[in-house]
C-alpha cells in the first residue's frame, strides 16, 4: 500500500513517522504545535498532521537548542531570526551570558547552602533566630557571614550589640569593597599604587567601624577571616593584605593618634 493510498502524500510524512525519525515523542510534537513552535506544514483531508523535510530540518534546529540552555519560549523567539552565521553567533553569546549568570547564581546558592548546614551543625540546639540571621547575611551575598556566629562567641557583648546594629549597612560596604579588591587585582593596579592607596583607605575606615575602639580585636578578625574565610575573600586577601600593609606604614603615626 503506498503513500497515497493511506491519503498521505508524496512529501509528507505523519506526526507519527516524523516522531520516530527523530526519537521523540507524539505528544511532543503535539505540543510543540500547541505552541506555536513547530506547526505541521500541512493537515490531511482526515485532519492528519503533515510535516515535510523542512519540518524535520527545523525539528533539529529545536532539539539542538533545547539541549544548548533555551527554553521553549526562547526558540520561539530565535528560530525566526536564525538565518545567517552573524545572528546565530550573537543569539549563542547572549546564551552563553545567561547560562554563566545562572551557573554562578547556582554556585552561590550551593556554596551558601553548605556554609549553612555546616553552621547548623556547630550548634547546640536549634536556633531559628541565629538561623534567620545567618541566612539574612547570606542572601546579602556577604563574605562575612562567619563573623557573626564567632563575635557573638569571642568579644564583650556591647561590641556584638554594636556590630549587629550596624552589620546591614557595614556588610554591605564590605562586600562592595571586596568586590572592588577582586576587580583591582584582575586588573593589575599595584597595592601601592595611589589607586590601590585609595582603597586600603576606605578599607581601613570600614574596619575601624567595626572594631570601634576595641583594636585588640584586629588580630582576632583576621584570625577569624583567615580561618573561615570562602575562596573568594582568600582570593582577594592577598591584595587586601600588601595595600593596608603599604597603607598602614606610611600612616603609621596618624594610625596611631586616631586620626585615620
Amino acid at each position: 500500500m503506498d503513500e497515497k493510498s493511506n491519503g498521505i502524500p508524496h512529501g509528507y510524512m505523519t506526526v507519527g513517522q516524523l516522531a520516530k525519525k527523530m526519537d521523540v515523542t507524539v505528544r511532543t510534537l503535539q505540543y510543540y504545535d500547541k505552541r506555536g513552535i513547530l506547526p505541521p506544514s500541512s493537515v490531511s483531508e482526515g485532519g492528519r498532521r503533515l510535516y515535510t523535510d523542512k519540518d524535520f530540518v527545523k525539528l533539529h534546529q529545536i532539539q539542538s537548542l533545547k539541549y544548548l540552555g533555551f527554553s521553549l519560549e526562547q526558540i520561539k523567539q530565535v528560530l525566526p531570526t536564525m538565518s545567517n552565521p552573524e545572528e546565530v553567533s550573537s543569539i549563542l553569546v547572549k546564551q552563553i551570558k545567561q547560562l554563566r549568570d545562572k551557573i554562578s547564581s547556582l554556585t552561590d546558592s550551593l556554596e551558601a547552602l553548605e556554609a549553612f548546614a555546616q553552621e547548623v551543625t556547630t550548634m547546640e540546639k536549634v536556633d531559628w533566630a541565629a538561623y534567620a540571621d545567618i541566612i539574612m547575611l547570606l542572601q546579602s551575598n556577604s563574605e562575612l557571614y562567619w563573623t557573626r556566629k564567632h563575635f557573638s562567641e569571642k568579644v564583650t557583648t556591647q561590641v556584638a550589640n554594636l556590630y549587629e546594629a550596624e552589620i546591614g549597612e557595614l556588610v554591605q560596604e564590605q562586600n562592595l569593597l571586596l568586590e572592588e579588591a577582586e576587580q583591582l587585582h584582575l586588573a593589575g593596579v599595584a597595592p601601592d599604587s595611589t589607586q590601590g592607596q585609595r582603597f586600603a583607605q576606605r578599607f581601613w575606615q570600614v574596619v575601624m567601624q567595626i572594631v570601634g575602639d576595641n583594636t585588640h580585636l584586629l588580630n582576632e578578625f583576621a584570625d577569624i577571616a583567615t580561618k573561615y574565610g570562602d575562596k573568594k575573600w582568600k582570593a582577594k586577601q592577598s591584595f587586601i593584605e600588601k595595600a593596608l600593609d603599604f597603607y598602614l606604614r606610611n600612616n603609621q603615626e596618624q594610625v596611631e593618634r586616631g586620626e585615620i
